[in-house]
């Protein structure tokens, strides 16, 4: 089982940086639109900075920028109006573009993202004919392709990976069933991304890691007032220590439950640097409070205070989800159960271990060097996110990863 979980872990931190551009390949043009309740259908043209070049004469360098984009983005649009159209029961959807132009960079090249709206959309339709037949007459050979990358209902949240239409020579135009789905379908979509991103999150796993470690032992007096801090004695019974673990994680619950609820609301919005800086510190802290108290008996403190941080950061993550606050209370309970679920996973993998090897003579030096760990790893992401800077031990440790998965059969 542990095994399993370190390989599982292993390779979501390998493909974590390449799951997002995986559908993007040098012959493809991709569209992706976003359903909200209440509000027009929105998208995003990906195209290919080699097509704009290759298809209307443009000369962009490989490595493009806005500056250069902009005195062309007229004739772009155009092309995308000419090839494009959105329908349903014979009434056209007019295509508006907004102001919002992006790039994106991978292995097969650049990507230039064109953000459109689709008029009148408020009421979604049923079904939408969708023509999309960018570049495909031009080069015959050329595939575009839909997906849905927003749709509440249809539990898909920040999508990129899963298609819904293609379009190919003689066949661009297809229907697109926006039906598909329900309330109950976005909330079971709403607890697996909670269950996701808190097995994604390094930073809340050894947060957690460090509060837990001294669950299964308990501080031994070297003297009437003082404390050592190899000095150390297992817990006798299960129960001590699983009942510790109840109490600072359901602490550390709270508190990030009123802040993921708060800045959902948008009632409190904290600075995304300012979260991530004391997420980094709160790791340090709670392993530096395993060498020398920092709250004698109150190891609770330290889980709410900081879990409350920890909430401004899953509050982040719902909005890289693209969540804009529909279905409210139904997605912020679906995500903090999938948080739940999550934690309660991973102190499932952990605890037990931690119980059985409690008594060992060398546990106290385990729990101390673990802790100095922490505090090293906390130390490094409280300088790369205070100070904004990548240093390069992480681009390291991700080589040495991806040849240690390549040693256990992953790659």
């Amino acid at each position: 089982m542990n095994k399993y979980i370190l390989r599982t872990l292993l390779l979501i931190f390998l493909l974590s940086p390449i799951c997002k551009t995986f559908a993007h390949h040098p012959d493809n043009s991709l569209l992706y639109l976003k359903v909200y309740e209440n509000a027009n259908i929105e998208g995003d043209f990906h195209i290919n900075v080699n097509e704009l070049n290759d298809v209307l004469g443009l000369n962009l360098s490989k490595r493009t920028s806005i500056d250069e984009v902009t005195p062309h983005l007229s004739k772009i649009k155009k092309y995308l109006l000419e090839n494009t159209s959105f329908s349903s029961l014979g009434k056209t959807y007019n295509i508006v573009f907004t102001d919002k132009i992006k790039f994106l960079q991978v292995g097969y090249g650049d990507f230039v993202l064109v953000n459109f709206y689709l008029e009148n959309t408020q009421e979604t339709p049923d079904k939408l004919d969708v023509t999309y037949k960018v570049f495909i007459e031009e080069e015959p050979n050329h595939m575009n392709l839909l997906g849905m990358e927003y749709n509440w209902k249809a539990g898909l949240f920040n999508n990129e990976s899963i298609i819904a239409l293609d379009f190919s020579n003689n066949n661009w135009t297809k229907t697109l069933d926006l039906t598909e789905g329900s309330v109950w379908t976005g909330f079971k979509a709403m607890i697996r991304q909670g269950v996701w991103h808190i097995w994604i999150g390094l930073d809340h796993i050894l947060f957690i890691i460090a509060l837990i470690l001294p669950a299964v032992v308990r501080r031994k007096k070297t003297d009437n007032t003082s404390f050592s801090i190899w000095s150390w004695v297992p817990v006798k019974k299960f129960k001590p220590a699983f009942l510790y673990i109840i109490k600072i994680i359901t602490f550390f619950t709270i508190a990030h439950t009123i802040t993921l609820s708060l800045a959902s609301l948008q009632i409190i919005v904290l600075p995304s640097q300012l979260v991530e800086s004391v997420i980094a510190l709160s790791i340090g802290l709670a392993a530096y409070h395993n060498i020398k108290p920092i709250f004698k008996g109150k190891d609770w403190i330290i889980a709410f205070v900081f879990g409350l941080f920890h909430g401004f950061g899953f509050a982040s993550v719902l909005g890289d989800l693209g969540f804009n606050g529909e279905h409210l209370t139904l997605s912020l309970l679906g995500f903090n159960i999938g948080v739940e679920i999550g934690q309660v996973a991973i102190i499932a993998a952990i605890f037990p271990v931690l119980y059985l090897i409690r008594k060992l003579k060398l546990y106290p030096k385990f729990l101390v060097y673990m802790s100095v760990l922490l505090i090293i790893i906390s130390l490094y992401w409280l300088i790369e996110r205070a100070f904004d800077i990548d240093l390069p031990v992480d681009d390291y440790i991700r080589r040495r990863g991806y040849e240690f998965a390549v040693w256990l059969g992953l790659r």
